[in-house]
C-alpha cells in the first residue's frame, strides 16, 4: 500500500513519525510489519485524532502505537542488534518530540544473570553514546566490584533510550515523563526477554515505577522482593544519589544492604568482609 500525504499534513502529527519509521524499515528489507488488535486501535485513533485537531490550549493525549518489534534474529547478539536498530527510529518515542535524537543503547553481558535497569540517559551518556559513564559509571562500578562483579559479567539498560530534551538544554538533565516512559517500555521489556536474566535491578524510582506500575512509593517498593513475568526484581537506590550532597551513609548502607540480598538471591559467595561492610569497626 502506498502512502501519500499532501502538502498541508505538516510532519508534526504522531502518525508522521510512525510512516517515517515505516519508509525506512522497508528501505532495510522489511516488507511486514505485524499488528495486534491493540496496535489497530491505536492507529485509528491516531487517525481520527488528525482530523480533528485539538486546540493548542488543550493538553494533547498521548497514544503510544503498540508497533511489533522484530526479534526474530537466531541468538541473543543478533536479536540485540535488531532491537538496537528499531529503539532508533521507536515511533512511540519519537512522535513524543520531548527526548533528543542520540540513542543511548544498553550495554553488558547477553547471557548477564543481573539485569540493571536506570531511567535515562544524561549529558556524558548522551555525549559518549554510552550508560553509566562519568562518577556515576564510577559509583556503579565501585558496587560491582564491592560485589565481586565487574561491568563485563552484567547488562546494564536504561528505561528511556534518549536524553529527555531541555529548553537551551547543555549539561543540565531532567527525569523521564510518564508518557517518555510508557512509550519505550515495550524496549525494555524487550531486552528483559532477550537477556533472560535471573534477576533484575531496578536503580531508582523511574525504572521501579515504569517496571511495576505501582503507585507505590519508593521507599515502600525497596527492601522486598517483586516478579516481574516470572523474574526477581529487586529495587534500589540509583548510583547518582551517592553522589548528592545530602547523600548519607544510611543510604549507602541501605543501597549496600539490596545488594547483599541480590548476592544471597543468586547463591553467589558473600564473604565476612563484605556482610559486614558497613558495620562500625573495632577500635
Amino acid at each position: 500500500m502506498t502512502q501519500t500525504l499532501s502538502s498541508n499534513q505538516a510532519s508534526t502529527r504522531p502518525i508522521d513519525a510512525l510512516i517515517e519509521f515505516l519508509r525506512k524499515e522497508e528501505a532495510r528489507g522489511i516488507k511486514h510489519v505485524y499488528l495486534d488488535d491493540s496496535a489497530r486501535e491505536d492507529l485509528r485513533a491516531l487517525f481520527i485524532k488528525s482530523k480533528n485537531p485539538v486546540p493548542k490550549d488543550t493538553a494533547p493525549e498521548v497514544i503510544a502505537p503498540s508497533v511489533k518489534l522484530d526479534l526474530t534474529g537466531k541468538d541473543k547478539i543478533e536479536q540485540l542488534e535488531q532491537l538496537r536498530i528499531q529503539a532508533e527510529n521507536w515511533a512511540p518515542a519519537r512522535s513524543l518530540g520531548t527526548l533528543r535524537d542520540t540513542l543511548v543503547f544498553s550495554r553488558g553481558n547477553p547471557d548477564a544473570e543481573l539485569f540493571f535497569v536506570g531511567e535515562a540517559p544524561g549529558y556524558y551518556e548522551e555525549k559518549e553514546k554510552k550508560l553509566f559513564v562519568g562518577e556515576i559509571g564510577e559509583k556503579l562500578n565501585q558496587i560491582l566490584k564491592t560485589m565481586g562483579l565487574i561491568p563485563e559479567q552484567v547488562y546494564l539498560s536504561s528505561f528511556v533510550k534518549f536524553r529527555p530534551s531541555l529548553p537551551r538544554q547543555s549539561t543540565n538533565n531532567r527525569k523521564p515523563t510518564h508518557d517518555e516512559i510508557l512509550a519505550c517500555k515495550p524496549l525494555v521489556l524487550a531486552e528483559i526477554s532477550i537477556i533472560k536474566p535471573k534477576l533484575i535491578i531496578a536503580l531508582g524510582n523511574t525504572a521501579a515505577a515504569g517496571l511495576m506500575e505501582s503507585p507505590d512509593s519508593f521507599e515502600n517498593m525497596r527492601g522486598q522482593w517483586h516478579e516481574l513475568n516470572g523474574t526477581p526484581m529487586r529495587v534500589s537506590f540509583h548510583p547518582a544519589v551517592l553522589l548528592q550532597r545530602d547523600s548519607t551513609s544510611d543510604t549507602k548502607r541501605a543501597l549496600w544492604e539490596d545488594m547483599l540480598a541480590v548476592m544471597e538471591k543468586l547463591g553467589m559467595p558473600i564473604s565476612e568482609k563484605q556482610r559486614n561492610f558497613f558495620l562500625p569497626k573495632n577500635s
